[in-house]
């Protein structure tokens, strides 16, 4: 729905903000999200911020400006709260990839291993794993692990060699990858430093070796937006999802941030689509009618609790 052409976006802002007070709502939203999104939400992280924000919020409703998987996490730590997503269908490559039958499948054949699960995934592979982790708490979480102890990693494998690298901790890992971080062009990114000679290349670990192994700073997203800050550099290479810069730009106005590009030229293809499926117009709806919301078995989401409430612990 173009509700644009009917109401302007100062107009649509100031409804957003009525209708917050009205629910006793909190609008959380991801690093990814529009700009818009990004300035009108209360609190703006990446996944385990947004998860300790979740649990600690003492609104009555969530509107979680994020995709799926995200939400239901806000669900299962807030059972008693109405979650709403602005579109069920925002969902993730990581957690698609991962069918929790397969996953089951996995652990079975493995089953003197303890299974490490990155959060972007669905609750049922949560209700599987054993401990849950964000890319800004992995290596703090496995390093707890005893070392006679085998880990399974899932579902995100570069993510998984990139902390074999850091941890000096074999594991196997699920063959699963984000196609955002998969999108990145290494000659194009080549060129890019040749042309911007004292521009830092700062990449997200769910890129492809080749990518990291340029890289001068490998991050989650929000350790990326503290190095910005707090390094010296004047310009920035950024191989994340381009989301993350328009907070970049307003925590160092001075420096330039320049976004790594895809392997594709026709596609926007270090978007993330289903990040960018959510409007100020659906976040708008979702308010106004209360919907959609995640709705979970309370069975399911207690299975899925523990692992979450070991990586807050651990984290």
């Amino acid at each position: 729905m173009q509700m644009n052409n009917i109401i302007s976006q100062q107009t649509l802002r100031e409804h957003i903000i009525s209708l917050k007070k009205e629910l006793n709502a909190v609008i959380l939203a991801h690093y990814y999200q529009e700009s818009e999104i990004q300035d009108i939400a209360d609190f703006v992280g990446d996944s385990l911020e947004l998860a300790r924000k979740a649990k600690s919020t003492t609104a009555d409703v969530i509107v979680f400006a994020g995709v799926h998987f995200m939400a239901e996490t806000a669900k299962i730590l807030n059972p008693d709260k109405l979650v709403l997503l602005p579109d069920l269908d925002a969902g993730c490559s990581l957690a698609s990839g991962c069918p929790a039958d397969e996953f089951k499948t996995f652990r079975e054949q493995h089953p003197d291993h303890l299974a490490i699960t990155y959060i972007n995934c669905t609750a049922e592979v949560k209700a599987l794993s054993d401990i849950i982790c964000t890319s800004s708490s992995a290596e703090k979480i496995i390093n707890q692990i005893p070392l006679d102890k085998p880990i399974l990693f899932s579902p995100d494998k570069n993510l998984g060699r990139y902390l074999i690298k850091k941890t000096g901790r074999e594991m196997l890992l699920w063959n699963g990858s984000c196609h955002v971080h998969e999108s990145f062009n290494e000659q194009k990114i080549i060129d890019l430093r040749l042309k911007y000679p004292d521009a830092k290349l700062i990449s997200h670990p769910e890129c492809e070796e080749p990518i990291l192994m340029f890289s001068h700073y490998i991050g989650s997203t929000s350790k990326l937006l503290k190095y910005v800050q707090q390094d010296f550099a004047k310009q920035y290479i950024v191989a994340t999802e381009v989301g993350i810069i328009h907070q970049m730009k307003k925590a160092a106005p001075e420096k330039e941030f320049i976004p790594a590009p895809p392997n594709d030229d026709a596609c926007s293809c270090n978007e993330c689509p289903y990040m960018k499926m959510n409007t100020m117009e659906k976040l708008y709806l979702c308010m106004k009618n209360q919907y959609p919301q995640i709705i979970m078995d309370d069975g399911l989401r207690k299975k899925a609790l523990t692992p979450i409430e070991r990586m807050l612990e651990m984290s």
